[in-house]
């Protein structure tokens, strides 16, 4: 395994499209090659605001139930905190599909410690990358900054001579995550047994990255905090769709009264975390990605949440 420093020679520029959109900034888009597995390199693409910097940093973890989409699925995300003055770090990482669990844990636990490497050349300090995902992105995102000294997690070195960073994150931003595994895959096969078409595709996929129960429950942000496990809690932030059953749901297993994302915020807060549960409104459909470009104002609150926790 082989994995590489910020390298120019694996930089790919392409323009920013944003002719059409309104903007408060320019930005600058690149590929980046943050780490290679064998012959297979991982991209990051990074969206890079004009200026000097230096700028607070997103590194993003996308969705896709661990085993779809990439570095390119979220991209009005990505463009929209650049275009506020917010470096946007979106990155590949091994599939599910392929590699189980905790193959993409170790890639984003090393991608925020490559971003913080390469800081300058990211227009960033080190002790302004913080971590964001959506869905089962958002999963990734908040175990990693729960356990960023994990050594499994934390498997893979940087190379030679980097500084000595590692994955604590100032912040976590998160859009309906999936935060327990396991109860979503109990209620993916509760649906399934009802005939629900939703979950005739993401059991299969959860089966492919996670292989077991007991793993799903172990790297789980949920159960983590109600076994009492000592994590870190950096100040974090839920953006949640109205009407998404699949991430807003009441896990039957559980005596909480309320659905996931209430009870992941009472347990964050409970272990001394500073948490923000904020709904929005946007057209959700079982099965299908939301579609960013109806979500109203959640990328300005984002932009002024991520302000407001890392201060430049």
């Amino acid at each position: 395994m082989r994995s590489s420093a910020f390298n120019p020679a694996w930089v790919m520029p392409m323009d920013a499209k944003t002719e059409d959109r309104p903007k408060t900034e320019a930005f600058d888009v690149e590929d980046v090659e943050y780490l290679r597995h064998g012959d297979k390199p991982l991209l990051a693409r990074v969206f890079k605001p004009k200026g000097e910097g230096p700028f607070p940093a997103l590194v993003e973890c996308h969705g896709g139930a661990w085993c779809l989409s990439d570095r390119m699925t979220e991209r009005l995300r990505h463009e929209a905190m650049a275009r506020n003055g917010i470096v946007s770090i979106a990155l590949d990482f091994r599939s599910g599909s392929t590699d189980p669990y905790p193959a993409s844990v170790q890639d984003i636990n090393y991608a925020v410690r490559w971003a913080k490497a390469n800081a300058r050349s990211l227009k960033t300090k080190p002790e302004l990358v913080a971590l964001s995902g959506q869905s089962s992105g958002g999963h990734l995102a908040m175990l990693v900054a729960m356990r960023p000294h994990d050594p499994r997690y934390a498997a893979i070195p940087l190379p030679a001579g980097s500084p000595a960073v590692d994955a604590s994150v100032p912040c976590v931003v998160m859009s309906w995550p999936v935060i327990n595994p396991l109860s979503r895959y109990r209620l993916a096969k509760r649906a399934l047994a009802k005939g629900e078409e939703w979950a005739k595709s993401i059991i299969p996929r959860q089966d492919s990255y996670w292989r077991s129960e007991a793993n799903m429950e172990e790297a789980n942000p949920m159960l983590a905090l109600e076994r009492g496990e000592k994590v870190p809690t950096p100040p974090a932030i839920w953006f949640q769709g109205r009407g998404d059953g699949l991430h807003d749901y009441k896990d039957e297993d559980s005596s909480f009264s309320g659905n996931e994302p209430q009870r992941f915020v009472a347990n964050y807060k409970k272990a001394g975390g500073d948490i923000t549960l904020e709904y929005v409104d946007s057209a959700r459909h079982s099965g299908h990605s939301p579609d960013l470009s109806q979500t109203g104002d959640m990328f300005d609150k984002m932009v002024a949440w991520v302000k407001k926790h890392i201060k430049a």
